[in-house]
């Protein structure tokens, strides 16, 4: 339907935030012979920018602008990797550095379903036990794929760089650095700043068990970035979306990612997503719960970063408080 609720009838103008060179891109290379009757913005994301397209052969797709760090080589790499044994958006068309497009743009194919965020908020107990478990299932897949060393991605051959490089290394420094580029100073009194800096040099031996680790890390792994659907057996993951983050480590990252805000969600869904996970042959060592916390010190501190108003830095700040408040 097009976007004036004719159906059938081409879209003729460009929708916003496309320049010529981009939908030129969209209508002759990657949808070639195909023509786009609809356009709609899609909720969510903080750092993209998603649009649905519709086509009169009746494909839906979505067509993604980088707004802020360019991953589009790095996530339509692992688009092709994981294909077949994570389920992920099928990629149709990319421009990686823009040469085409006058910006990086990926068109992959709209997977339906429903955000686990917003599931969660109507599901029974047992409905949040059995949505965990696939989540947790899901997340023990993507632990499977080992990369050759620890490290962050920068392009489509998925080779961590820099040589060397230990991510969960020097949790202290890198605490500090963020608390002094960022906006926390201010928001943060100084007795807070210390306890901070406290828990960052406590859990820094929290991390031995995930030194070394390559395997590979969605590391925005949480309930927002997650389409489900309902099964036979309850409930199935559509797609694992937005993985702009993912670099190699452990994938204790994700554990503490999706227990961060565990509080907020029905306990029958930690239980079932840590059951899950194991069920699915991921592993988690002794010591585990601590790991992931301290893991998960690196995300909390790098939202302090964001300007004040953004709403991370406010939750992180929250939650730092009352992780420090429990500091003997």
């Amino acid at each position: 339907m097009s976007g004036d609720g004719r159906p059938g009838e081409v879209l003729k103008q460009m929708p916003a935030g496309l320049d010529p060179d981009a939908w030129a891109w969209v209508t002759g290379q990657a949808l070639p012979g195909r023509r786009i009757v609809h356009t709609e913005r899609l909720a969510g994301g903080y750092r993209n920018d998603n649009l649905l397209l519709a086509t009169d052969a009746g494909e839906r797709l979505v067509l993604r602008r980088y707004l802020h760090t360019n991953a589009c080589a790095v996530e339509a790499a692992l688009a092709g990797r994981l294909a077949g044994s994570v389920p992920v958006a099928e990629v149709v068309a990319a421009d990686p550095t823009g040469e085409a497009a006058g910006q990086p743009l990926l068109l992959s194919r709209f997977v339906p379903g429903v955000l686990a965020s917003t599931t969660l908020r109507t599901v029974t107990k047992v409905e949040a036990g059995a949505l965990g478990r696939a989540i947790g299932h899901t997340l023990a897949r993507i632990g499977e794929t080992e990369l050759a060393r620890p490290g962050f991605f920068t392009g489509a051959d998925l080779e961590p760089d820099p040589p060397g490089m230990e991510p969960a290394a020097d949790l202290p420094a890198f605490v500090e650095r963020c608390l002094r580029t960022g906006p926390a100073e201010a928001a943060l009194t100084p007795a807070e700043l210390d306890a901070v800096r406290r828990l960052a040099a406590g859990s820094d031996p929290d991390l031995a068990p995930a030194r070394g680790a390559r395997q590979l890390v969605h590391a925005d792994f949480n309930p927002k970035n997650l389409l489900v659907t309902r099964c036979d057996d309850g409930w199935a993951v559509a797609a694992v979306l937005d993985w702009e983050f993912a670099f190699s480590s452990s994938p204790l990252v994700d554990i503490g990612n999706m227990l961060r805000f565990a509080d907020e969600r029905p306990p029958a869904f930690t239980e079932g997503f840590l059951c899950g996970y194991e069920a699915g042959s991921g592993h988690l060592p002794d010591g585990w719960r601590r790991t992931s916390l301290a893991l998960d010190l690196f995300s909390l501190a790098d939202f302090l970063t964001r300007p004040p108003d953004h709403h991370y830095f406010r939750r992180a700040v929250a939650l730092l408080r009352r992780r420090t408040a429990e500091l003997p």
